[in-house]
C-alpha cells in the first residue's frame, strides 16, 4: 500500500549550532510537516465530489436520498489523494465514488469477509465459498472495469489486511452486523484489530450502520436482524483502540422503529415483505430506507 513520505529537515537542522535551538527547530520542522501531510490528506474537494456524484448512473442516484454519499464522504473527512479502505465494497456501490474522487495519488482497499466467517451463512455453497477465496485478486480486476481513475485499486480479507499504517480511512458502510453476529462478535473484535493497524495513526473510520433502539432487546440486536445498537458499536471501537469524535444525523430516519419481529430486510432496497401483500408493500415503501447511525472515529 502506498506510503506518504515527509520531506528531511536535515537542511535546517544542520544550520543550528546550539542545542536547545536544535531541538526547537526539529520540532517546529515537524509540527510543519505534520500540518503538511494533514493538509494533503484531509482536504475535502466538496466540488470534484459533485461532480462525480452526478456523473453515477440514475440507479445509483435514486438512492441518493436515503444514503447521502457526498455529505457522507464530506462528514468522514475523504480527500483525493487518499488511501481508503472500504469493507464489503460488494457490487461497488460506493466504490464507483470513492474511485473517480481518490483520483491521482489515490488508493482504494476492498476488504472482505475472513474465510472462516463464510460457513456461518447457511446459502453459502461450498462452491461459492471456494469463489470467495479468489475475492482479493478478482474485486480489483472488477473495479477497475468500473471507472478510468487513475487510483490504484487493491484488496484483502480482514485476516491478512497488512498491519502496516498507510492507510488515511477506512470506511464500515452497513459492513457491521455480520461481523459482530457470529461467535458472539469474535468477527467485529478481529475485524477491528485488523483496521487498526493498517492505519496510520490518527486515522479516521467511518461508519454508517443500521440502527437498534437504545432499548432494543440485546439478541435481537445482536446484527442477525440487520441492526445494532449505537452504544454497541461505540464500545466495540473503543476496546479496539478507536476513539469518537463526532456522530451525524446524515442517514437517520426517525420513520423506522423497528420492533423484534423485524428485519431491516423488510425495507427497501431489498423489500422481503410478505409477497400479495400490497398494503404492507407500500406500507413499508412509505418508510423508505433504514434509520441509520454515522460514527466518525479517530485511531487512537
Amino acid at each position: 500500500m502506498r506510503r506518504l513520505l515527509i520531506a528531511s529537515t536535515a537542511l535546517l537542522l544542520a544550520a543550528c549550532s546550539q542545542g536547545d535551538v536544535i531541538e526547537n527547530a526539529a520540532d517546529t520542522m515537524t509540527d510543519a510537516a505534520s500540518d503538511a501531510m494533514l493538509s494533503v490528506t484531509t482536504t475535502v474537494d466538496s466540488a470534484k465530489l459533485q461532480t462525480v456524484l452526478a456523473a453515477q448512473s440514475d440507479e445509483m442516484k435514486a438512492r441518493y436520498e436515503f444514503r447521502n454519499p457526498g455529505k457522507t464522504l464530506e462528514f468522514f473527512e475523504i480527500a483525493p489523494g487518499m488511501s481508503v479502505g472500504e469493507a464489503l465494497p460488494g457490487g461497488g456501490w460506493y466504490s464507483r465514488v470513492l474511485l473517480p474522487y481518490l483520483g491521482e495519488g489515490g488508493e482504494l482497499v476492498g476488504v472482505n469477509y475472513p474465510m472462516d466467517l463464510w460457513p456461518n451463512f447457511g446459502w453459502m455453497t461450498e462452491e461459492r465459498i471456494a469463489q470467495m477465496a479468489d475475492w482479493p485478486t478478482t474485486w480489483p480486476e472488477q473495479a477497475a472495469e468500473w471507472t478510468d481513475s487513475p487510483a490504484s485499486i487493491d484488496a484483502y480479507t480482514f485476516a491478512t489486511l497488512p498491519a502496516d499504517g498507510s492507510l488515511d480511512a477506512f470506511l464500515f458502510i452497513r459492513a457491521l452486523h455480520n461481523l459482530n453476529r457470529f461467535e458472539d462478535g469474535r468477527f467485529m473484535g478481529e475485524a477491528l484489530s485488523a483496521v487498526h493497524g493498517a492505519l496510520k495513526p490518527g486515522g479516521i473510520v467511518g461508519v454508517v450502520q443500521h440502527e437498534a433502539p437504545a432499548d432494543a432487546d440485546a439478541d435481537w440486536a445482536n446484527g442477525a436482524a440487520g441492526y445494532l445498537k449505537r452504544a454497541d458499536v461505540i464500545a466495540a471501537f473503543e476496546a479496539a483502540g478507536f476513539e469518537l469524535v463526532e456522530s451525524s444525523d446524515i442517514n437517520a430516519n426517525p420513520l423506522d422503529v423497528p420492533s423484534s419481529d423485524d428485519v431491516v430486510w423488510r425495507l427497501k432496497p431489498s423489500r422481503r415483505s410478505e409477497e400479495g401483500n400490497e398494503a404492507l408493500r407500500a406500507e413499508l415503501d412509505a418508510i423508505g430506507e433504514s434509520n441509520r447511525m454515522t460514527l466518525k472515529f479517530r485511531k487512537a
